[in-house]
Protein backbone atom coordinates (compact mmCIF):
# COMPACT_ATOMS: atom_id res chain seq x y z
CA UNK A 1 0.00 0.00 0.00
CA UNK A 2 1.44 3.36 -1.00
CA UNK A 3 0.39 6.97 -0.83
CA UNK A 4 -1.29 8.89 1.98
CA UNK A 5 -3.37 7.32 4.68
CA UNK A 6 -4.10 8.22 8.29
CA UNK A 7 -3.89 5.31 10.74
CA UNK A 8 -5.40 4.98 14.16
CA UNK A 9 -3.92 7.30 16.74
CA UNK A 10 -4.70 8.90 20.07
CA UNK A 11 -3.66 11.60 22.48
CA UNK A 12 -2.33 11.09 25.97
CA UNK A 13 -2.05 13.63 28.76
CA UNK A 14 1.64 14.56 28.89
CA UNK A 15 3.53 11.33 29.61
CA UNK A 16 1.89 8.16 28.38
CA UNK A 17 -1.10 7.26 30.55
CA UNK A 18 -0.77 4.10 32.73
CA UNK A 19 -3.55 2.26 30.92
CA UNK A 20 -1.81 2.72 27.59
CA UNK A 21 -0.02 -0.43 26.37
CA UNK A 22 2.99 1.64 25.37
CA UNK A 23 3.82 2.40 29.00
CA UNK A 24 4.68 -1.27 29.56
CA UNK A 25 7.61 -0.91 27.22
CA UNK A 26 10.60 1.34 27.19
CA UNK A 27 10.42 4.50 25.13
CA UNK A 28 13.26 5.28 22.75
CA UNK A 29 13.78 9.00 22.14
CA UNK A 30 14.47 9.94 18.52
CA UNK A 31 14.00 13.68 19.05
CA UNK A 32 14.21 15.19 22.51
CA UNK A 33 12.88 18.71 23.08
CA UNK A 34 14.10 19.77 19.66
CA UNK A 35 13.20 23.23 18.39
CA UNK A 36 11.83 23.28 14.85
CA UNK A 37 10.68 26.04 12.50
CA UNK A 38 8.00 26.08 9.82
CA UNK A 39 9.61 27.03 6.50
CA UNK A 40 7.86 27.50 3.19
CA UNK A 41 8.56 24.71 0.69
CA UNK A 42 8.29 24.59 -3.11
CA UNK A 43 4.81 23.05 -2.79
CA UNK A 44 3.63 26.06 -0.78
CA UNK A 45 3.38 24.20 2.54
CA UNK A 46 5.00 25.35 5.77
CA UNK A 47 6.97 22.46 7.18
CA UNK A 48 9.99 21.24 9.11
CA UNK A 49 11.46 18.03 7.72
CA UNK A 50 13.61 15.67 9.79
CA UNK A 51 15.47 13.25 7.51
CA UNK A 52 16.03 9.66 8.61
CA UNK A 53 17.74 7.98 5.65
CA UNK A 54 21.36 6.95 5.47
CA UNK A 55 22.60 6.59 9.04
CA UNK A 56 20.53 9.46 10.40
CA UNK A 57 17.82 7.45 12.19
CA UNK A 58 20.37 5.03 13.66
CA UNK A 59 22.48 7.98 14.81
CA UNK A 60 19.49 9.57 16.51
CA UNK A 61 18.64 6.31 18.29
CA UNK A 62 22.24 5.87 19.36
CA UNK A 63 23.00 9.38 20.56
CA UNK A 64 19.58 10.74 21.54
CA UNK A 65 18.05 7.49 22.75
CA UNK A 66 21.22 5.99 24.21
CA UNK A 67 20.76 2.66 22.38
CA UNK A 68 23.83 0.43 22.19
CA UNK A 69 22.09 -2.82 21.19
CA UNK A 70 23.25 -3.39 17.61
CA UNK A 71 20.32 -5.73 16.88
CA UNK A 72 17.87 -2.92 17.63
CA UNK A 73 19.88 -0.40 15.62
CA UNK A 74 19.94 -2.82 12.69
CA UNK A 75 16.13 -2.98 12.69
CA UNK A 76 15.95 0.78 12.23
CA UNK A 77 17.78 0.59 8.90
CA UNK A 78 14.72 -0.68 6.99
CA UNK A 79 11.00 0.07 6.96
CA UNK A 80 10.21 -3.59 7.60
CA UNK A 81 12.58 -3.74 10.55
CA UNK A 82 11.20 -0.55 12.05
CA UNK A 83 7.63 -1.91 11.94
CA UNK A 84 8.76 -5.13 13.63
CA UNK A 85 10.43 -3.08 16.35
CA UNK A 86 8.10 -0.13 16.94
CA UNK A 87 4.47 -0.46 18.00
CA UNK A 88 3.68 3.27 17.99
CA UNK A 89 5.33 6.65 17.71
CA UNK A 90 4.74 9.24 20.42
CA UNK A 91 4.72 12.81 19.13
CA UNK A 92 4.70 15.83 21.45
CA UNK A 93 4.48 19.33 19.98
CA UNK A 94 4.55 22.59 21.94
CA UNK A 95 4.13 25.60 19.65
CA UNK A 96 5.78 28.80 20.83
CA UNK A 97 2.82 30.85 19.54
CA UNK A 98 -0.49 30.40 21.39
CA UNK A 99 -2.70 30.68 18.32
CA UNK A 100 -1.25 27.50 16.75
CA UNK A 101 -3.63 24.77 17.85
CA UNK A 102 -2.48 21.76 15.84
CA UNK A 103 0.25 20.38 13.58
CA UNK A 104 0.02 17.65 10.95
CA UNK A 105 2.70 15.00 11.52
CA UNK A 106 3.69 12.58 8.74
CA UNK A 107 6.01 9.58 8.87
CA UNK A 108 7.27 9.06 5.35
CA UNK A 109 8.99 5.93 4.05
CA UNK A 110 11.12 5.97 0.92
CA UNK A 111 9.95 3.55 -1.77
CA UNK A 112 11.98 0.97 -3.64
CA UNK A 113 10.64 1.80 -7.10
CA UNK A 114 10.98 5.56 -6.70
CA UNK A 115 12.39 6.60 -3.31
CA UNK A 116 10.58 9.92 -2.92
CA UNK A 117 7.25 9.07 -4.53
CA UNK A 118 6.17 5.48 -3.92
CA UNK A 119 6.77 4.90 -0.20
CA UNK A 120 3.91 4.90 2.31
CA UNK A 121 3.05 7.98 4.35
CA UNK A 122 1.27 7.83 7.69
CA UNK A 123 -0.19 11.08 8.99
CA UNK A 124 -1.90 12.23 12.14
CA UNK A 125 -2.96 15.61 13.51
CA UNK A 126 -1.26 16.50 16.80
CA UNK A 127 -2.30 19.18 19.29
CA UNK A 128 0.29 21.92 19.56
CA UNK A 129 0.07 22.50 23.32
CA UNK A 130 2.18 19.70 24.75
CA UNK A 131 -0.07 16.63 24.69
CA UNK A 132 1.46 13.45 23.33
CA UNK A 133 -0.20 11.83 20.31
CA UNK A 134 0.37 8.18 19.44
CA UNK A 135 0.76 7.12 15.82
CA UNK A 136 0.12 3.37 15.77
CA UNK A 137 2.17 1.41 13.25
CA UNK A 138 0.84 -1.55 11.28
CA UNK A 139 3.11 -4.60 11.30
CA UNK A 140 1.47 -6.24 8.28
CA UNK A 141 4.41 -6.31 5.87
CA UNK A 142 2.24 -7.37 2.93
CA UNK A 143 0.49 -4.00 2.96
CA UNK A 144 3.69 -2.10 2.21
CA UNK A 145 5.53 -4.07 -0.48
CA UNK A 146 7.35 -1.04 -1.88
CA UNK A 147 8.59 0.49 1.39
CA UNK A 148 12.37 0.45 1.55
CA UNK A 149 13.78 2.61 4.36
CA UNK A 150 12.46 5.21 6.80
CA UNK A 151 12.66 8.51 4.95
CA UNK A 152 11.65 11.49 7.06
CA UNK A 153 9.34 13.00 9.64
CA UNK A 154 7.39 16.04 8.48
CA UNK A 155 5.71 18.63 10.74
CA UNK A 156 3.27 20.78 8.75
CA UNK A 157 2.11 24.11 10.20
CA UNK A 158 -0.55 26.63 9.28
CA UNK A 159 1.93 29.40 8.47
CA UNK A 160 5.62 30.06 8.09
CA UNK A 161 8.00 31.16 10.81
CA UNK A 162 6.26 29.22 13.58
CA UNK A 163 8.59 27.76 16.20
CA UNK A 164 7.81 24.65 18.23
CA UNK A 165 9.57 22.33 20.65
CA UNK A 166 8.99 18.69 19.74
CA UNK A 167 9.85 15.24 21.03
CA UNK A 168 9.44 11.90 19.28
CA UNK A 169 9.52 8.59 21.13
CA UNK A 170 9.46 5.10 19.62
CA UNK A 171 7.51 2.72 21.87
CA UNK A 172 8.76 -0.80 21.22
CA UNK A 173 6.91 -4.09 20.82
CA UNK A 174 7.20 -6.98 23.26
CA UNK A 175 10.63 -8.52 23.50
CA UNK A 176 12.70 -5.39 22.95
CA UNK A 177 14.38 -3.41 25.70
CA UNK A 178 16.26 -0.11 25.57
CA UNK A 179 17.73 2.08 28.32
CA UNK A 180 15.19 3.96 30.37
CA UNK A 181 14.63 7.41 28.91
CA UNK A 182 16.12 9.98 31.24
CA UNK A 183 14.93 13.58 31.48
CA UNK A 184 17.69 16.18 31.24
CA UNK A 185 17.82 19.00 33.75
CA UNK A 186 17.78 22.48 32.19
CA UNK A 187 21.21 23.92 31.42
CA UNK A 188 22.04 26.53 34.05
CA UNK A 189 24.04 29.07 32.07
CA UNK A 190 24.38 31.26 35.16
CA UNK A 191 26.07 28.62 37.28
CA UNK A 192 29.71 28.56 38.26
CA UNK A 193 29.97 25.08 36.75
CA UNK A 194 28.86 26.47 33.38
CA UNK A 195 31.39 29.28 33.59
CA UNK A 196 34.16 26.83 34.50
CA UNK A 197 33.23 24.71 31.47
CA UNK A 198 33.38 27.75 29.18
CA UNK A 199 36.78 28.78 30.52
CA UNK A 200 38.27 25.43 29.45
CA UNK A 201 37.72 26.42 25.81
CA UNK A 202 40.50 29.00 25.75
CA UNK A 203 43.51 26.98 24.61
CA UNK A 204 45.53 30.11 23.97
CA UNK A 205 44.67 33.83 24.18
CA UNK A 206 47.36 34.41 21.57
CA UNK A 207 48.95 37.72 20.75
CA UNK A 208 46.29 40.27 21.70
CA UNK A 209 47.27 43.54 20.01
CA UNK A 210 44.93 43.18 17.02
CA UNK A 211 41.94 41.91 19.00
CA UNK A 212 42.39 44.63 21.64
CA UNK A 213 42.51 47.22 18.85
CA UNK A 214 39.12 46.00 17.57
CA UNK A 215 37.71 46.09 21.10
CA UNK A 216 38.96 49.64 21.67
CA UNK A 217 37.44 50.75 18.35
CA UNK A 218 34.10 49.37 19.47
CA UNK A 219 34.35 51.15 22.83
CA UNK A 220 34.98 54.44 21.01
CA UNK A 221 31.83 53.96 18.96
CA UNK A 222 33.74 53.34 15.73
CA UNK A 223 32.65 50.75 13.15
CA UNK A 224 33.92 47.22 13.75
CA UNK A 225 33.33 44.26 11.44
CA UNK A 226 33.41 40.69 12.77
CA UNK A 227 33.65 38.06 10.03
CA UNK A 228 33.13 34.31 10.26
CA UNK A 229 34.08 31.70 7.69
CA UNK A 230 33.51 27.96 8.02
CA UNK A 231 31.19 25.07 7.24
CA UNK A 232 27.61 24.24 8.16
CA UNK A 233 28.07 25.05 11.87
CA UNK A 234 29.13 28.56 10.95
CA UNK A 235 26.23 28.72 8.50
CA UNK A 236 24.06 27.97 11.54
CA UNK A 237 22.86 24.40 11.01
CA UNK A 238 20.94 23.10 14.02
CA UNK A 239 20.03 26.59 15.25
CA UNK A 240 16.37 27.64 15.14
CA UNK A 241 15.78 30.24 13.88
CA UNK A 242 19.12 29.90 12.17
CA UNK A 243 19.94 33.54 11.53
CA UNK A 244 19.63 34.71 15.14
CA UNK A 245 20.41 31.58 17.17
CA UNK A 246 23.60 30.47 15.37
CA UNK A 247 26.85 30.89 17.29
CA UNK A 248 28.10 33.51 14.84
CA UNK A 249 25.18 35.86 15.42
CA UNK A 250 25.12 35.18 19.16
CA UNK A 251 28.85 35.88 19.64
CA UNK A 252 28.64 38.99 17.44
CA UNK A 253 25.73 40.16 19.61
CA UNK A 254 27.67 39.41 22.80
CA UNK A 255 30.63 41.43 21.49
CA UNK A 256 28.32 44.31 20.63
CA UNK A 257 26.56 44.26 24.01
CA UNK A 258 29.86 43.98 25.88
CA UNK A 259 31.75 46.75 24.10
CA UNK A 260 29.24 48.86 22.13
CA UNK A 261 25.82 48.59 23.79
CA UNK A 262 24.27 51.67 22.17
CA UNK A 263 21.22 50.94 20.04
CA UNK A 264 22.81 52.45 16.93
CA UNK A 265 26.11 50.62 17.42
CA UNK A 266 28.03 50.36 14.10
CA UNK A 267 29.18 46.77 14.72
CA UNK A 268 28.77 44.70 11.55
CA UNK A 269 28.38 40.93 11.13
CA UNK A 270 29.79 39.16 8.07
CA UNK A 271 28.90 35.46 8.18
CA UNK A 272 30.23 33.21 5.41
CA UNK A 273 29.54 29.63 6.43
CA UNK A 274 28.62 27.09 3.74
CA UNK A 275 27.51 23.58 4.68
CA UNK A 276 29.64 20.56 3.85
CA UNK A 277 32.66 22.53 2.64
CA UNK A 278 36.31 22.48 3.79
CA UNK A 279 38.98 25.16 3.86
CA UNK A 280 39.89 23.94 0.35
CA UNK A 281 36.72 25.75 -0.75
CA UNK A 282 36.99 28.45 1.91
CA UNK A 283 40.21 29.71 0.35
CA UNK A 284 38.36 30.11 -2.98
CA UNK A 285 35.42 31.91 -1.33
CA UNK A 286 37.32 34.24 0.98
CA UNK A 287 37.65 37.31 -1.25
CA UNK A 288 34.03 37.03 -2.39
CA UNK A 289 32.24 36.01 0.81
CA UNK A 290 34.33 37.67 3.55
CA UNK A 291 35.98 40.65 1.86
CA UNK A 292 32.99 41.11 -0.48
CA UNK A 293 35.35 41.82 -3.38
CA UNK A 294 37.25 44.48 -1.41
CA UNK A 295 34.25 46.30 0.05
CA UNK A 296 34.79 44.84 3.55
CA UNK A 297 37.91 45.11 5.71
CA UNK A 298 37.09 42.96 8.74
CA UNK A 299 38.60 43.82 12.11
CA UNK A 300 38.14 40.25 13.39
CA UNK A 301 38.12 37.04 11.34
CA UNK A 302 36.96 33.79 12.99
CA UNK A 303 37.88 30.60 11.10
CA UNK A 304 35.95 27.38 11.83
CA UNK A 305 36.90 24.33 9.76
CA UNK A 306 37.87 21.87 12.51
CA UNK A 307 35.19 19.33 11.56
CA UNK A 308 35.07 19.95 7.81
CA UNK A 309 38.68 19.44 6.78
CA UNK A 310 38.86 15.64 6.88
CA UNK A 311 38.48 15.71 3.11
CA UNK A 312 41.07 18.45 2.55
CA UNK A 313 43.43 17.01 -0.05
CA UNK A 314 46.28 19.19 1.25
CA UNK A 315 46.10 17.95 4.87
CA UNK A 316 46.29 21.46 6.29
CA UNK A 317 48.02 23.45 3.55
CA UNK A 318 44.73 25.05 2.48
CA UNK A 319 43.83 25.74 6.13
CA UNK A 320 47.14 27.46 6.88
CA UNK A 321 46.87 29.31 3.56
CA UNK A 322 43.43 30.59 4.59
CA UNK A 323 44.76 31.69 7.97
CA UNK A 324 47.60 33.56 6.26
CA UNK A 325 45.26 35.08 3.67
CA UNK A 326 43.35 36.71 6.52
CA UNK A 327 46.34 37.39 8.79
CA UNK A 328 48.52 39.08 6.17
CA UNK A 329 45.92 41.57 4.94
CA UNK A 330 47.20 45.14 4.99
CA UNK A 331 44.47 46.23 7.43
CA UNK A 332 45.79 43.70 10.00
CA UNK A 333 42.66 41.94 11.30
CA UNK A 334 42.66 39.79 14.42
CA UNK A 335 42.42 36.13 13.39
CA UNK A 336 40.78 33.65 15.79
CA UNK A 337 40.82 29.87 15.29
CA UNK A 338 37.65 28.13 16.49
CA UNK A 339 37.45 24.37 16.88
CA UNK A 340 33.95 22.88 16.94
CA UNK A 341 33.26 19.19 17.63
CA UNK A 342 31.10 16.27 16.49
CA UNK A 343 28.97 14.10 18.78
CA UNK A 344 31.67 11.39 18.81
CA UNK A 345 34.09 13.94 20.37
CA UNK A 346 36.08 14.21 17.13
CA UNK A 347 37.64 17.14 15.35
CA UNK A 348 40.93 17.97 13.61
CA UNK A 349 42.33 20.06 16.44
CA UNK A 350 45.52 18.00 16.69
CA UNK A 351 46.32 18.82 13.05
CA UNK A 352 45.18 22.44 12.97
CA UNK A 353 45.84 23.93 16.41
CA UNK A 354 49.63 23.94 15.81
CA UNK A 355 48.96 26.49 13.04
CA UNK A 356 47.53 28.78 15.69
CA UNK A 357 50.46 28.28 18.03
CA UNK A 358 52.89 28.83 15.15
CA UNK A 359 51.51 32.33 14.55
CA UNK A 360 50.55 32.99 18.21
CA UNK A 361 46.83 33.35 17.41
CA UNK A 362 43.88 33.10 19.81
CA UNK A 363 42.59 29.51 19.83
CA UNK A 364 39.14 28.57 21.15
CA UNK A 365 38.19 24.89 21.43
CA UNK A 366 34.59 23.90 22.01
CA UNK A 367 35.86 20.33 22.16
CA UNK A 368 38.04 21.12 25.18
CA UNK A 369 35.11 22.84 26.87
CA UNK A 370 32.44 20.17 26.61
CA UNK A 371 33.72 16.67 25.90
CA UNK A 372 35.07 15.78 29.33
CA UNK A 373 31.90 16.81 31.16
CA UNK A 374 29.77 14.86 28.62
CA UNK A 375 31.02 11.71 30.39
CA UNK A 376 30.02 12.90 33.84
CA UNK A 377 26.76 12.40 35.70
CA UNK A 378 24.96 15.39 37.18
CA UNK A 379 26.41 14.42 40.55
CA UNK A 380 29.90 14.43 39.04
CA UNK A 381 29.38 17.88 37.56
CA UNK A 382 27.77 17.43 34.13
CA UNK A 383 26.62 20.81 32.82
CA UNK A 384 25.10 19.96 29.43
CA UNK A 385 24.38 16.55 27.95
CA UNK A 386 25.13 15.50 24.40
CA UNK A 387 21.40 15.33 23.79
CA UNK A 388 21.11 18.96 24.83
CA UNK A 389 24.19 20.12 22.93
CA UNK A 390 23.72 18.32 19.60
CA UNK A 391 20.84 18.72 17.15
CA UNK A 392 22.23 15.73 15.22
CA UNK A 393 25.60 14.00 15.17
CA UNK A 394 27.23 17.00 13.48
CA UNK A 395 25.47 20.20 14.47
CA UNK A 396 24.70 21.98 17.75
CA UNK A 397 21.27 22.83 19.07
CA UNK A 398 20.43 26.36 20.13
CA UNK A 399 22.01 25.48 23.48
CA UNK A 400 25.12 24.16 21.72
CA UNK A 401 25.41 27.29 19.61
CA UNK A 402 25.03 29.32 22.84
CA UNK A 403 27.97 27.42 24.35
CA UNK A 404 30.08 28.17 21.26
CA UNK A 405 29.19 31.86 21.45
CA UNK A 406 30.00 31.99 25.16
CA UNK A 407 33.39 30.40 24.48
CA UNK A 408 34.21 33.22 22.06
CA UNK A 409 32.83 35.77 24.51
CA UNK A 410 35.22 34.45 27.17
CA UNK A 411 38.12 35.16 24.80
CA UNK A 412 36.76 38.69 24.30
CA UNK A 413 36.54 39.20 28.07
CA UNK A 414 40.02 37.81 28.78
CA UNK A 415 41.54 39.93 26.02
CA UNK A 416 39.84 43.09 27.28
CA UNK A 417 41.20 42.52 30.80
CA UNK A 418 44.74 41.68 29.65
CA UNK A 419 47.61 44.11 29.26
CA UNK A 420 48.48 45.05 25.69
CA UNK A 421 51.04 43.07 23.72
CA UNK A 422 53.03 45.95 22.25
CA UNK A 423 54.74 44.29 19.29
CA UNK A 424 52.57 43.25 16.36
CA UNK A 425 52.44 39.73 14.98
CA UNK A 426 55.00 38.74 12.40
CA UNK A 427 54.48 36.56 9.35
CA UNK A 428 58.17 36.28 8.53
CA UNK A 429 58.50 32.71 9.84
CA UNK A 430 58.19 29.89 7.29
CA UNK A 431 54.80 28.14 7.13
CA UNK A 432 54.21 25.18 9.41
CA UNK A 433 52.30 23.02 6.90
CA UNK A 434 52.23 25.14 3.76
CA UNK A 435 51.07 28.41 2.22
CA UNK A 436 50.72 27.34 -1.40
CA UNK A 437 47.14 28.63 -1.72
CA UNK A 438 47.31 31.89 0.25
CA UNK A 439 46.99 34.01 -2.91
CA UNK A 440 44.02 32.06 -4.33
CA UNK A 441 41.51 34.07 -6.36
CA UNK A 442 38.08 33.12 -7.71
CA UNK A 443 37.51 32.65 -11.44
CA UNK A 444 33.93 32.17 -12.62
CA UNK A 445 31.71 33.05 -15.56
CA UNK A 446 31.55 36.68 -14.49
CA UNK A 447 35.30 37.37 -14.68
CA UNK A 448 36.72 34.33 -16.50
CA UNK A 449 37.30 35.95 -19.87
CA UNK A 450 39.51 38.61 -18.23
CA UNK A 451 41.74 35.97 -16.66
CA UNK A 452 41.85 33.06 -19.11
CA UNK A 453 40.95 32.05 -22.66
CA UNK A 454 37.71 30.10 -22.30
CA UNK A 455 35.62 28.15 -24.81
CA UNK A 456 32.60 26.84 -22.86
CA UNK A 457 31.64 24.39 -25.63
CA UNK A 458 28.68 22.35 -24.47
CA UNK A 459 28.85 23.93 -21.01
CA UNK A 460 26.99 26.99 -22.17
CA UNK A 461 23.97 27.02 -19.84
CA UNK A 462 23.76 28.47 -16.33
CA UNK A 463 22.63 26.33 -13.39
CA UNK A 464 20.18 28.05 -11.04
CA UNK A 465 19.45 25.07 -8.76
CA UNK A 466 22.35 25.74 -6.39
CA UNK A 467 23.40 25.18 -2.81
CA UNK A 468 21.98 27.93 -0.64
CA UNK A 469 23.58 29.50 2.42
CA UNK A 470 22.20 32.05 4.88
CA UNK A 471 24.85 34.77 4.93
CA UNK A 472 25.31 37.47 7.57
CA UNK A 473 22.09 37.83 9.60
CA UNK A 474 19.82 36.85 6.72
CA UNK A 475 16.98 34.38 7.19
CA UNK A 476 16.99 33.67 3.45
CA UNK A 477 19.52 31.65 1.50
CA UNK A 478 21.98 33.03 -1.04
CA UNK A 479 22.82 30.81 -4.04
CA UNK A 480 26.44 29.69 -4.12
CA UNK A 481 28.46 30.22 -7.31
CA UNK A 482 25.63 31.56 -9.51
CA UNK A 483 28.06 32.55 -12.31
CA UNK A 484 28.69 29.01 -13.52
CA UNK A 485 28.86 26.86 -16.66
CA UNK A 486 26.42 23.94 -17.01
CA UNK A 487 26.24 21.08 -19.47
CA UNK A 488 22.71 19.82 -20.16
CA UNK A 489 21.10 17.00 -22.11
CA UNK A 490 20.78 19.30 -25.14
CA UNK A 491 24.26 20.85 -24.98
CA UNK A 492 26.00 18.55 -27.40
CA UNK A 493 29.33 16.80 -27.05
CA UNK A 494 31.74 19.75 -27.17
CA UNK A 495 33.99 20.00 -24.11
CA UNK A 496 34.77 23.01 -21.90
CA UNK A 497 38.27 24.35 -22.68
CA UNK A 498 40.35 26.88 -20.81
CA UNK A 499 43.91 28.18 -21.22
CA UNK A 500 45.13 29.79 -17.99
CA UNK A 501 48.47 30.90 -16.59
CA UNK A 502 48.64 29.95 -12.91
CA UNK A 503 50.69 28.12 -10.32
CA UNK A 504 47.75 26.23 -8.78
CA UNK A 505 44.20 25.48 -9.84
CA UNK A 506 41.19 24.27 -7.87
CA UNK A 507 38.03 23.14 -9.66
CA UNK A 508 34.70 23.77 -7.93
CA UNK A 509 31.81 21.72 -9.26
CA UNK A 510 28.29 20.90 -8.17
CA UNK A 511 27.34 17.71 -6.36
CA UNK A 512 23.74 16.61 -6.87
CA UNK A 513 21.35 13.85 -5.90
CA UNK A 514 19.56 14.16 -9.24
CA UNK A 515 19.91 11.29 -11.69
CA UNK A 516 20.05 13.88 -14.46
CA UNK A 517 23.67 14.59 -13.49
CA UNK A 518 26.59 12.55 -14.80
CA UNK A 519 30.33 12.33 -14.37
CA UNK A 520 32.90 14.47 -16.17
CA UNK A 521 36.49 13.84 -17.18
CA UNK A 522 38.99 16.59 -16.37
CA UNK A 523 42.13 16.82 -18.48
CA UNK A 524 45.13 19.07 -17.79
CA UNK A 525 47.72 19.52 -20.53
CA UNK A 526 46.39 16.47 -22.30
CA UNK A 527 46.55 14.18 -19.24
CA UNK A 528 43.50 12.85 -17.43
CA UNK A 529 43.68 14.31 -13.89
CA UNK A 530 40.26 13.61 -12.36
CA UNK A 531 36.93 11.98 -12.92
CA UNK A 532 34.43 14.20 -11.14
CA UNK A 533 31.37 12.34 -9.90
CA UNK A 534 28.59 14.63 -8.63
CA UNK A 535 27.03 11.68 -6.79
CA UNK A 536 29.95 11.13 -4.41
CA UNK A 537 28.15 13.34 -1.88
CA UNK A 538 24.75 13.05 -3.57
CA UNK A 539 23.14 16.30 -2.42
CA UNK A 540 23.18 19.79 -3.88
CA UNK A 541 26.48 21.02 -2.61
CA UNK A 542 29.78 22.62 -3.70
CA UNK A 543 32.75 20.30 -4.17
CA UNK A 544 36.37 21.44 -4.59
CA UNK A 545 39.25 19.38 -6.05
CA UNK A 546 42.84 20.38 -6.78
CA UNK A 547 43.84 19.98 -10.43
CA UNK A 548 47.46 21.02 -10.00
CA UNK A 549 49.79 22.76 -7.54
CA UNK A 550 53.22 23.68 -8.86
CA UNK A 551 56.18 25.69 -7.65
CA UNK A 552 56.09 28.14 -10.57
CA UNK A 553 53.33 29.74 -12.59
CA UNK A 554 52.89 28.44 -16.12
CA UNK A 555 50.36 28.19 -18.92
CA UNK A 556 48.05 25.18 -18.71
CA UNK A 557 45.28 23.77 -20.89
CA UNK A 558 42.24 22.50 -19.00
CA UNK A 559 39.51 20.46 -20.68
CA UNK A 560 36.31 19.13 -19.09
CA UNK A 561 34.38 16.57 -21.09
CA UNK A 562 31.31 14.40 -20.60
CA UNK A 563 32.47 10.80 -21.22
CA UNK A 564 30.76 8.20 -23.38
CA UNK A 565 27.36 7.36 -22.01
CA UNK A 566 27.06 10.69 -20.18
CA UNK A 567 26.73 13.02 -23.15
CA UNK A 568 23.05 13.61 -22.32
CA UNK A 569 23.73 14.27 -18.62
CA UNK A 570 24.13 17.49 -16.70
CA UNK A 571 27.33 18.69 -15.08
CA UNK A 572 27.96 22.11 -13.54
CA UNK A 573 31.34 23.83 -13.33
CA UNK A 574 30.76 26.29 -10.49
CA UNK A 575 34.11 28.04 -10.82
CA UNK A 576 37.84 27.79 -10.19
CA UNK A 577 40.29 28.96 -7.59
CA UNK A 578 43.63 29.92 -9.10
CA UNK A 579 46.95 31.13 -7.77
CA UNK A 580 48.56 33.50 -10.32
Amino acid sequence: MTGHFTPAGKETEGPVAPQDPAVKRRGLYILYETIIEATIRPDGKYTQEIYLDGSQLVDKARFTGGVTDEAILEQLKSSTGLRRLVECIGITVHAHERDISSVLFTFWNWGTANPYDTGSRQSITCPAYGKETLLVLDNDEDRYPDDDVPGKFVFEFERGGVLATVSIVFYLRDGYQVPEAAVDSPVDVGSQAYQNMIKKSLISPGHNKRLKAAIEKAKRGEPVTIAYIGGSITQGAGAVPLHTQCYAYQSYDLFKRRFAPAGDSPIRLVKAGVGGTPSELGIVRYDRDVLREGEVRPDIVIIEFAVNDAGDETKGNCYESLVLKALCADHKPAVILLFSVFVNDWNLQDRLAPVGWHYNLPIVSVKDAVTEQFRWTKEQGNVITKRQFFYDIYHPTNAGHRVMADCLDWLFEVTDRSSLDEEDLTDEQPPLIGNDFALTKLLDRRNGDRIARIDPGGFSDTDTDLQMAELDDHAYGTPQFPHNWMHTADSGEDSFKMIIRSKSLILVYKDSGSRAFGTAKIWVDGKLKKTADPHDVNWTHCSAVILYNESKSGEHAVEIQMPEGHEDKRFTILGFGYVP
